[in-house]
């Protein structure tokens, strides 16, 4: 309920002006009652944004396990990105910002950890669909797998973003539904990286 309530607040009024009392009032807790649970509002993003890396894992999981085609799963890789940030535009948000990667620092929560890990195994699930996709000749051998990878993830995050704060300029500029553009763009994004 206070990962909830909280999650609602940020969405409405941002993170940073919610304060420990307002996410309490919102939970339907005293102040007191949430502190047992969260020490400090960073821990309830911590949280947060360990949630949103997870389904974030899940969706690109999927994505790669339903296709065995290279193009098929970069495909289902960014329609799961589109729907994912349809779905959680906050969780999608946080998955953007930047996660904690300093372990050793004495203020580092367990959920950071976490976050940094399973961000990692979502980099090990894209590298070794790039280097399936480079061993079978769809993708191009000259490709830096880490660099790749990140600035794709990059250039997929912004587009998704872009296409959802731009929906009426694309519309009426360049007479493209929202899914329409984003068509034509992770096309334009594949053939930068295959080989045809």
């Amino acid at each position: 309920r206070i990962a909830a309530a909280a999650q609602t607040l940020f969405m409405e009024q941002g993170i940073e002006t919610v304060t420990m009392d307002d996410i309490a009032k919102a939970a339907g807790y005293s102040k007191a009652t949430l502190y047992v649970y969260f020490k400090n509002k960073e821990e309830i993003i911590g949280l947060l944004v360990l949630e949103s890396m997870q389904k974030l894992h899940e969706t690109i999981t999927t994505a790669l396990n339903t296709r065995s085609d290279t193009k098929e799963r970069y495909d289902a890789i960014c329609h799961g990105l589109l729907t994912y940030q349809k779905a959680f535009p906050f969780y999608f948000q946080l998955a953007l910002e930047q996660i904690n990667i300093d372990f050793t620092a004495s203020d580092c929560l367990p959920e950071e950890k976490e976050t940094y890990r399973v961000g990692e195994k979502i980099n090990q699930a894209l590298l070794q669909f790039l280097q399936e996709g480079i061993a079978c000749g769809t993708l191009r051998g000259d490709l830096a797998p880490l660099p790749t990878i990140f600035s794709f993830w990059g250039m997929l995050s912004g587009l998704i973003r872009l296409s959802a704060n731009k929906e009426a300029y694309i519309a009426q500029e360049m007479a493209l539904t929202q899914d329409e553009f984003l068509a034509q763009s992770f096309d334009l994004l594949y053939r930068s990286i295959s080989v045809f």
